[in-house]
């Protein structure tokens, strides 16, 4: 790819542009952002080449375009990058499939799109948090790679294996479902957890001077954008719905256990849950 133009320098964009550059994958990187303080912050850490607000000379330009704005802009801003394309290769980097690629579904220029999904990321947003390898041995999932044509699919996988991600493929509604069970559950209880934490800290001005690394490790994501989440969690409402109504019934479960002092109940149950160390090693 000689001119790559990514829609959104924040952590997933700015994070591309690195490895792109890096990789020697890109020539010339153009940003296009809503914000003037993104762009002029990307071009002061030199993430892109070059800024503008002018997304469809940006597109015309590039010979890749990366959409990496939040899933509800993503609606909008898609569709106006492929009635702009000729031949160029477009993909997203968002975090659900169903809703977006039922949005694009008839354009005639559909076949130029590739909807991706780099399972990477961190709590942090803007520019500044974009960073080095990312991507680096993380998994980059194609969704409903048949509706593209294979040209277009051929490039980007080969793009993403230069970049040392696992290529996984899945139609768009087995993505949602498991990203719901694998990635937005993790946000909906740092989120909550934070939220218990901050309440009762009203009344036990310590509980922070006591927080440790586990508690850290655990929160972590409460520091995630609203912005970027709230769409997700809107656009994967029902997978949503599903895993918090079984991660409620799994909190419910085991306070009831501690609250019959039924410990070895509690036991079993923990020992079912180190199972997951056979998955996350």
């Amino acid at each position: 790819m000689k001119t790559v133009t990514i829609i959104g320098v924040g952590l997933i964009g700015g994070s591309l542009a690195i490895s792109l550059r890096q990789k020697g994958l890109a020539s010339h990187i153009i940003g296009v952002d809503h914000s003037p303080e993104n762009l002029l912050q990307a071009r002061q850490l030199q993430l892109i080449d070059e800024g503008t607000p002018d997304l469809i000379s940006a597109v015309r330009r590039a010979d890749l375009v990366v959409v990496a704005v939040p899933m509800d802009a993503m609606l909008t801003v898609l569709p106006q990058v492929l009635d702009a394309v000729k031949n160029q290769v477009v993909i997203d980097v968002g975090s659900t499939k169903s809703m977006l690629l039922t949005a694009v579904a008839g354009h005639p220029k559909r076949g130029r799109f590739v909807a991706v999904h780099p399972m990477a990321g961190t709590e942090y947003s803007g520019p500044e948090a974009a960073v080095p390898e990312l991507f680096t041995d993380k998994t980059l999932v194609i969704c409903d790679a048949e509706q593209s044509d294979a040209d277009a699919v051929a490039q980007v996988q080969s793009l993403f294996e230069q970049l040392q991600m696992n290529i996984e493929y899945l139609d768009a509604a087995a993505h949602d479902l498991h990203t719901a069970y694998v990635s937005h559950i993790s946000h909906i209880t740092s989120f909550a957890l934070a939220l218990t934490v901050l309440e009762k800290e009203k009344e036990e001005q310590q509980i922070f001077a006591l927080a440790s690394g586990g508690f850290a490790s655990t929160v972590r994501l409460a520091k995630s954008s609203p912005d970027m989440w709230v769409p997700i969690f809107r656009q994967n409402r029902v997978n949503v719905l599903d895993v918090l109504d079984e991660h409620i019934h799994q909190l419910q479960h085991l306070r009831q256990l501690i609250a019959q002092e039924d410990y070895a109940a509690v036991y079993q149950q923990i020992q079912q849950a180190n199972l997951i160390k056979k998955i996350l090693k």
